[in-house]
């Protein structure tokens, strides 16, 4: 399958279609999104970003840059959140190739290290995201996975 990894800040015009998708994956108010991507388009900082892979118009996975995704360690920032790939579109490479895109792209804007939290074991290792420790998610009982990434 034939899919392009696209920056929003390269094409803003998919900004309310990439907001959608992002609500209806995570549930998170579209507001939220929307806001978000709008201080992305606005390029005063390197964070908040959100990038797509999209293949014949279609938003088959995604990911976005934020300052805290929602957990108690406000030290370990930024964040990669929003990580999907659509069920018909996954064990094809794409959630791995936004994460390497995702890298290379916050390190050409000077950050070189990057969080991200997660209840999955043995996916990030595979893309060079190392265990760093547990964390405390906003109203969550449980805790959660950091992982850390440095370029």
């Amino acid at each position: 399958m034939d899919y392009k990894i696209i920056r929003l800040t390269d094409k803003p015009e998919m900004k309310e279609q990439a907001a959608q998708w992002f609500h209806e994956k995570w549930g998170i108010p579209l507001e939220a999104y929307v806001e978000s991507m709008k201080d992305c388009l606005e390029k005063r900082n390197p964070v908040p970003q959100w990038y797509m892979a999209v293949a014949h118009n279609r938003i088959v996975g995604g990911l976005g840059v934020i300052e805290n995704d929602f957990h108690d360690r406000k030290d370990l920032t930024p964040n990669v959140c929003a990580v999907y790939t659509e069920e018909d579109m996954r064990c094809q490479g794409i959630a791995g190739a936004l994460l390497h895109y995702v890298c290379d792209d916050m390190h050409e804007k000077g950050i070189d290290t990057l969080y991200l939290i997660t209840d999955h074991t043995s996916f990030y290792e595979r893309y060079g995201w190392e265990f760093l420790c547990m964390v405390q998610g906003d109203g969550e009982p449980e805790l959660s996975r950091m992982y850390i990434h440095k370029s």
